[in-house]
């Protein structure tokens, strides 16, 4: 059993369908071959399951109701493993967020999350929505975690958290002049408290800009770092500092390169002011 991966339910919608399979099975002392034997799903298909490897399906979860005695407890999570509007890998991520001493933002197009007024993030949500690309509820669940995690920031000690923003974010207009206005406000307001540090990368770096997609790095408790960064279709959290350090030497090179705050701070009221 020594290759037996251990599961954290928090890293995901997946996983934490996937631990509750694995409880609920050696509960009642089953192997996979076991509930293989009453599902008629192979051991390999429910192991990638339990593991996060694999979504389960309505057929599936409909199986493992009947075979466990479960009702529809477990055909009702897999349904909402396969609604959520949030990625495999942030609820992770979400933990080390609001344990991280230090948070090293940078974003293209639009203002960080962590930074976001209600509007604008309403904003953002309402047309993903209006797209097709997300429910009602699952704009409402994104919403509500978005609360919680700007809410955190507020714990003591505070987190040190460096902003470095693309010039795009400040320049797309988001649910119109007044939530947009109000926003580079707020981003005036975040420039002034004591443990931020926010920049803006102009477009005139061109090719000196260090990255060209989003990217999050964190420093936890322990002085460690890891990195968050997102596709179209799941978030990954890398530990690894072959990986990590290159990131982190890149945004400090990025730092350098961009204006400094007070510059930065200059060319947000020059924008709100439509005078840039």
């Amino acid at each position: 059993m020594s290759n037996r991966k251990q599961l954290n339910p928090d890293e995901g919608p997946r996983a934490a369908f996937g631990e509750r399979l694995r409880r609920l099975r050696e509960e009642r002392g089953w192997t996979q071959d076991d509930l293989s034997d009453h599902t008629g799903y192979s051991a390999s298909h429910i192991s990638g399951v339990e593991t996060g490897a694999r979504t389960p399906t309505a057929r599936f979860t409909e199986s493992v109701d009947k075979a466990l005695g479960t009702g529809d407890a477990m055909t009702r999570q897999g349904a909402a493993t396969r609604n959520s509007a949030i990625l495999d890998g942030f609820p992770e991520f979400v933990v080390h967020e609001g344990r991280a001493t230090e948070i090293r933002l940078f974003e293209m197009g639009v203002v960080p999350g962590l930074l976001q007024t209600p509007e604008y993030a309403a904003a953002i949500t309402t047309g993903a929505v209006r797209r097709g690309a997300i429910t009602q509820q699952q704009e409402e669940e994104r919403l509500t975690l978005l609360a919680k995690r700007q809410a955190s920031l507020e714990r003591t000690p505070a987190p040190q958290i460096y902003v470095l923003l693309d010039e795009s974010c400040i320049r797309q207009l988001v649910g119109g002049p007044k939530v947009w206005a109000e926003q580079l406000d707020r981003l005036g307001e975040i420039a002034e408290m004591p443990n931020t540090v926010v920049q803006i990368a102009p477009y005139e770096l061109g090719e000196r800009r260090s990255f060209y997609t989003p990217v999050t790095l964190l420093t936890t408790p322990d002085r460690s770092q890891v990195a968050y960064a997102e596709s179209a279709h799941s978030g990954h959290l890398e530990r690894d500092m072959r990986f990590v350090g290159p990131l982190l030497t890149a945004y400090h090179q990025l730092q350098a390169e961009a204006l400094s705050q007070a510059e930065s701070v200059a060319m947000i009221n020059r924008v709100r002011k439509g005078t840039s």
